[in-house]
């Protein structure tokens, strides 16, 4: 009896059962509501590079608004600094700003029209989630300072007189509670700046002492995204009041858009981009007056569009998604908006530009015909696609999809479940056996290769529906009809640390690039890092991903430990594979260096044996005394 009334007092729901958080608290317990996922910095959207924009989208928004034309930031090691030129915090509300939710002048329109923060969240998350964060605002010969630690203000100083100019310095060390192993990739940074200067002109950014600045806005994001012998026309740039778009095609498959509101990037696009894709394909058939089909328009395509919009709803805090329908109160919807500016606009261009029009006819039809060509090996493989995936041997699927619309009550925490669903591509059955034990089964895929798959390069998209296992690979991603479709945000080659392992990680990266470049291009392919020594003693195990971590493993436990090597996937455990993919994975993303030619780079790997692939390889070859050098170095 005393069992059950101690089990009925533990089950009761009383006043007591309600508990309420301070906002510092719910940050740190549902980070992902205001930042999206967490990650280590390997991927484009890990929360590091959002705590990021958040302190640099408020220096933008005085930028915006006509004060401050530079920013300039520091990143040394795990300490960030971000300066601007703006207005400064009102001394006297520099404490409320950064640590009361709902405490900022993005309420008042007068003040930020057209703002990209606008519901007072974003310093406060930055505040809550960092070890350390400091503010400093300096305005009209005064300066006023607080710090804070994991959002609790440690020490508030008085204002003082000061020669600096008006502006507010933000300094911040991410949790690494948080963030676990976190480090901030350079390439990520690098885009990041570069599409805040594309869309505020002139605005000049400073990284470690790199200038960033852009003087033709979405034009030289494209010249940038694209190369000047790889694209059909020269491209196309249209401005008009709150919107902008520049427009070009490619040789390379699929499609490729960079999507923006109010400076924002949204990478998962919305109801702007949406128009976009459906107002080019009206106003081309309109052009040309030819029913052509939308696939055949938008292939190859590569445009970039930005509107600027009063209070855009987004659907998360993180602002990668608008769902805002409207442009102006009582205004037009998003949709209209578009149509009426590229119907107009576009169709002018090419009436005045007839050799563009011609090269993008060519382009249009060029698609068609490959799509016509492709038509009949099409509908037998997806048929055959159709009734293997109903018993599809080689995918083992996860509960969570990239691509899902999110339902029920918490829709933010499925977002973060999205956000980190994974498809792993392994060699073998030993390595996806390991995999599939320890995966976890809501967030984590795996599609099994049957030894070294095809090299791709030089061949058709014919070759995806004639190989079996492609096609199933391109089913299981859903990206046959395009690249919104994917249903995994994080592609992972796991392949053993061997010769034959790094082949086929160059055959499935050929795969990608020949075929379907923008998984590539928008950072979603990504290769496993697995250690290769196992380094233990009685007390401790270290598993260590390079001859320098064995050695330094090596050095801590002192006296003769246990080393291991793997040599394949096959020979680590499932219980210890669990922990080398999940929260603390390691993994190095697939990047595409601006201005580097796709088809040049797969002809130099992947191509017929050139001598400067020989020369390559004599060059950089590595042996056991460099190592051994590497090694005593470490120690």
């Amino acid at each position: 009896m005393a069992k059950e009334k101690e089990t009925t007092v533990q089950g009761e729901y009383t006043e007591d059962s309600i508990r309420s958080l301070d906002w510092r608290e719910h940050i740190r317990l549902r980070p992902g509501m205001y930042i999206g996922k967490l990650g280590d910095g390997s991927s484009p959207d890990d929360g590091i590079y959002v705590l990021l924009k958040e302190v640099i989208d408020n220096c933008i928004d005085e930028h915006t608004m006509g004060y401050g034309k530079q920013v300039e930031i520091s990143i040394e090691g795990k300490n960030v600094s971000v300066r601007d030129y703006g207005r400064g915090i009102p001394l006297g509300k520099v404490v409320d700003v950064v640590s009361k939710i709902n405490t900022g002048a993005k309420y008042d329109s007068k003040a930020f029209q057209k703002s990209v923060g606008l519901n007072g969240v974003g310093t406060k998350a930055v505040n809550a989630l960092s070890t350390y964060f400091k503010v400093t605002a300096y305005r009209d010969g005064k300066e006023k300072t607080a710090e804070f630690e994991k959002g609790v203000l440690t020490k508030e100083y008085k204002e003082q007189k000061t020669d600096e100019p008006n502006g507010t310095l933000i300094t911040f060390i991410p949790d690494e509670t948080v963030f676990k192993n976190f480090h901030f990739l350079h390439e990520y940074l690098d885009g990041q700046l570069w599409n805040y200067c594309y869309l505020n002109a002139g605005l000049v950014m400073n990284l470690n002492g790199k200038k960033y600045v852009s003087k033709n806005g979405l034009l030289d994001l494209l010249q940038r995204k694209t190369n000047e012998d790889e694209i059909r026309y020269p491209i196309i740039h249209l401005k008009g009041e709150d919107i902008e778009v520049a427009i070009t095609h490619e040789n390379s498959y699929g499609e490729e858009y960079y999507s923006f509101v109010n400076g924002q990037y949204t990478t998962q696009g919305g109801t702007h981009l949406a128009a976009f894709r459906e107002a080019f394909v009206k106003t081309i058939r309109e052009f040309y007056k030819k029913d052509y089909d939308a696939a055949d328009i938008r292939g190859s395509i590569c445009a970039a569009i930005s509107v600027r919009v009063q209070e855009p709803v987004f659907e998360s805090q993180t602002k990668t998604k608008l769902g805002s329908q409207v442009v102006y109160e009582n205004g037009p919807t998003m949709k209209n908006f578009v149509n009426d500016f590229l119907s107009k606009e576009l169709d002018n261009f090419l009436h005045r530009n007839p050799t563009t029009a011609e090269a993008l006819k060519k382009r249009i039809e060029q698609s068609e015909r490959e799509r016509k060509e492709l038509a009949g090996i099409k509908k037998l493989a997806n048929e055959r696609a159709k009734k293997a995936n109903l018993h599809n041997k080689k995918l083992r699927d996860c509960r969570y999809h990239y691509n899902d619309e999110p339902t029920g009550k918490d829709k933010e925490a499925i977002r973060e479940k999205q956000a980190e669903s994974t498809i792993f591509i392994t060699e073998g059955d030993s390595a996806s056996g390991s995999i599939t034990k320890s995966r976890n089964v809501e967030t984590q895929a795996v599609f099994s290769l049957r030894g070294k798959p095809l090299n791709c390069f030089g061949l058709t998209k014919k070759v995806v529906y004639e190989n079996e296992e492609f096609n199933l690979l391109q089913h299981a991603l859903n990206i046959e009809e395009g690249y919104e479709g994917l249903r995994y945000n994080n592609i992972v080659i796991a392949t053993d640390a061997d010769v034959d392992g790094m082949h086929i990680r160059l055959l499935m990266m050929t795969f990608f690039l020949q075929f379907f470049p923008d998984l590539v291009k928008n950072q979603h392919v990504y290769i496993l890092e697995t250690p290769l020594f196992r380094v233990r003693d009685k007390k401790e195990t270290f598993y260590c991903y390079d001859e320098g971590e064995k050695a330094k493993a090596i050095k801590k436990l002192g006296g003769k430990p246990e080393i291991t090597r793997f040599k394949g996937l096959g020979e680590i455990s499932p219980d210890e594979f669990g922990r080398f993919i999940g929260p603390e994975m390691r993994k190095q993303p697939v990047i595409i260096e601006q201005g580097e030619h796709v088809q040049a780079l797969l002809e130099y790997y992947m191509g017929k044996n050139t001598q400067e692939r020989q020369e390559f390889i004599i060059d950089n070859l590595r042996v056991e005394l460099d190592l051994a050098e590497e090694t005593e170095t470490a120690k």
